[in-house]
């Protein structure tokens, strides 16, 4: 096993830094060899078979050419939990955890007066794509009552199959919130959650050539001019659909979380606040209707 190391070392070396490489390493030994890394810092001497071998270069020639690991090898772990993700869907990312935890950690604070009042509660995900924050909060607040909407039908194929295979039951379906509010979609809601488009076309240029050349681009970028364009639509929305006291979530960017705070504030949301990712960038964004 450690000459599969060195041999994805030596081909990585001038693709990625040492440290990339090195999780890409037990990443492929678990996709492919089905070793976690506990297993594979144990088992040196474990052979790899001749078809594990040639599975193993096609996913070197792959990073290669800068594909994303996790679309390579068609999964990755987002909450605790495994998540299918190809080119159709943003590939889930840390970040993103903690907006699914801000909302987990608010919902069960109040957990117990809504248990003794018998209240339900009616979760909305606009964007959905692979369902990465849908699933989860259906997973960890079984109780509550999960939606997911999202313009792409390919993305909302993902996200189903992503719900069956984490055993949630939810509901999905194909919107484009620029649209008029469907029939088929509950009126009220207690929560709104999205981590809509925010990426200008300004910042497009310092992103990585693998997230511009295989990650989705609608779900990532918004006109130079208006960056805000979704988390205005949605903030319209949620002042509509919201119920009193109802709240919602955002996942921001450090360019403009500032300024989508203001927004949120001059549509007449209250208690708005901007919290911080564990990288000191300004990341979660919540109000309350």
């Amino acid at each position: 096993m450690q000459t599969t190391l060195s041999y994805i070392k030596e081909q990585l070396r001038d693709y990625y830094p040492e440290s990339e490489i090195k999780s890409f390493y037990y990443l492929i030994m678990e996709s492919v060899c089905r070793l976690d890394k506990q297993s594979v810092l144990l088992g040196k001497d474990t052979q790899i078979s001749p078809d594990e071998k040639r599975l193993i270069e096609k996913i070197i020639e792959d990073l290669k050419k800068f594909r994303p690991i996790q679309y390579i090898l068609g999964e990755t772990e987002f909450y605790g939990l495994s998540f299918k993700v190809n080119e159709q869907v943003l590939i889930p990312r840390p970040e993103t955890e903690e907006l699914v935890e801000r909302v987990v950690d608010e919902y069960q604070a109040k957990g117990e007066r809504r248990r003794v009042q018998g209240e339900g509660c009616r979760v909305l995900d606009v964007g959905t794509g692979s369902g990465c924050i849908a699933v989860a909060l259906a997973k960890f607040l079984p109780e509550t009552e999960v939606y997911a909407i999202d313009i792409s039908e390919k993305a909302l194929e993902i996200a189903s199959e992503n719900a069956r295979n984490n055993q949630v039951n939810m509901q999905f379906f194909r919107h484009d919130i620029f649209e008029d509010w469907p029939e088929y979609l509950p009126e009220q809601w207690d929560i709104i959650v999205s981590n809509p488009p925010y990426v200008t076309q300004e910042e497009k240029e310092t992103m990585a050539k693998n997230v511009l050349d295989y990650e989705p681009h609608q779900a990532l970028f918004v006109p130079q001019e208006n960056p805000l364009l979704f988390y205005e639509r949605i903030a319209d929305i949620s002042q509509e659909h919201l119920k009193v006291n109802g709240r919602l979530y955002f996942e921001t960017s450090a360019v403009h979380g500032k300024e989508a705070m203001e927004m949120l504030k001059e549509k007449g949301f209250g208690s708005v606040r901007l919290f911080r990712d564990m990288a000191g960038r300004d990341r979660v964004l919540t109000a309350c209707r």
